[in-house]
């Protein structure tokens, strides 16, 4: 108690006696300044409150963004060139041929799906998302790898070669059209390392600056953070498994073009029924309704069996024709085990998340990151009267006055 409280307690009691009471007084503004200066310099030092930039609004989410556009303006330029020069030569509709659409129609789903996945995570500050997309783009390094050996094996035919030695599609050697077109094959799996290598150094750059905002919204009770982690790697692997399965079903479609035999039913059937469970799954998850995640956990489920036996009917022999999966076996195998193994950590995951459902993380998961009070800072000094402020330390409730006991 300073020395003018002390003299004021002593006055009140040799006027009032017994009945004395010392009252509180409340500080006015000039004397809150000292303490509302003291907050906004720890806020300005290492503990300051994260504040939110706008989208592309630092260096390090431009630089990623731009990394992603320019890889995959390359990596399209060089499909595409591939695919125009097969295109005068050959006629796609025989089944040996097909793997160049089938390379041209996933490099441009993967570019697409890549950028809009950037923008989604720096949107949502999702660090996740971030480290999912890292291993995205390290699938399409393999597959265009797998690219160069498919190309060879489908425009080479050494029984035409032998009969035909100077065919310039189905030889290989100086001035045939392999020879031609190889440099850009090779080019593609290229570009991407190095992209990835840029990619991978954004990431870090990112996560120094996002850390791991996007569990923040869940305060600090350690068991609802690992419920909400859950949750997020749930979401992020449903937004893979969309680009999967499409992947899959728009190879199939484009080789098995036959739409009168059974194969071609059951490609189209399982389409909505994997979209529908996709979808249904997000919302379900979200809004923790149960009904809806039991059905769309057993959709995924019929996704995995339908998976399985695609698996099988690459490698079936066939009696009355050629395997029509021949010179797109090795693409599609790598991408349909991946797709399987992604539905079925999906479903793993998506289990232990039904079992988090009634846990009180209905709020937590319907919130915005970029919209937690926690990441917005205080207002500044002379910014508006006192009474009026938000303080991150009261939930955003405006700040009372204080109370001396002087």
């Amino acid at each position: 108690m300073s020395e003018t409280a002390g003299s004021r307690a002593a006055h009140c009691r040799r006027t009032e006696g017994s009945a004395c009471q010392i009252k509180p007084r409340l500080l006015d503004g000039s004397q809150l300044a000292p303490f509302v200066l003291f907050h906004h310099l720890l806020s300005a030092g290492p503990f300051a409150q994260m504040a939110i930039e706008p989208l592309l609004g630092t260096r390090a989410q431009r630089m990623f963004v731009g990394s992603i556009i320019v890889q995959g303006i390359v990596v399209l330029v060089m499909v595409g060139l591939v695919f125009g020069f097969v295109d005068e030569y050959v006629t796609f509709n025989t089944p040996r041929y097909k793997t160049l659409p089938c390379y041209l129609a996933l490099f441009a789903l993967a570019e697409v799906f890549e950028l809009m996945m950037a923008f989604d995570a720096l949107r949502l500050r999702n660090i996740i998302q971030l480290i999912g997309i890292m291993i995205f783009h390290a699938g399409l390094v393999v597959m265009a790898a797998l690219q160069i050996h498919q190309t060879r094996d489908a425009l080479l035919n050494p029984a035409t070669c032998a009969a035909d030695p100077k065919s310039y599609v189905q030889c290989s050697g100086s001035g045939t059209l392999i020879n031609k077109v190889q440099p850009f094959l090779i080019v593609v799996p290229i570009v991407l390392a190095a992209a990835w290598v840029l990619i991978a150094f954004w990431i870090r750059e990112l996560y120094s600056e996002f850390g791991w905002a996007i569990f923040h919204v869940v305060g600090a009770n350690p068991k609802a953070k690992t419920q909400y982690q859950f949750y997020q790697v749930m979401i992020c692997l449903l937004k893979f498994d969309f680009f999967a399965f499409t992947g899959v079903t728009m190879q199939l479609l484009i080789v098995v073009l036959n739409t009168h035999s059974a194969e071609f039913g059951v490609t189209i059937a399982a389409i909505p029924c994997v979209l529908l469970a996709l979808a249904f799954c997000g919302y379900a998850l979200q809004r923790e309704i149960k009904w809806m995640m039991t059905v769309s956990l057993a959709l995924m489920l019929a996704a995995m069996g339908y998976f399985l036996y695609k698996l099988v009917r690459f490698y079936q022999p066939y009696i009355d024709r050629p395997n029509p999966y021949q010179t797109v076996r090795a693409t599609l195998t790598v991408f349909t085990i991946a797709a399987f193994l992604l539905l079925f950590a999906t479903f793993a995951i998506g289990l232990r998340c039904f079992a988090d459902f009634d846990k009180g993380l209905v709020e937590a998961k319907s919130h915005d990151v970029t919209n937690n009070n926690y990441l917005s800072g205080m207002p500044s000094p002379g910014r508006g009267n006192m009474s009026e402020r938000q303080s991150s330390y009261m939930g955003g409730a405006p700040v009372q006055p204080r109370i001396s006991i002087e």
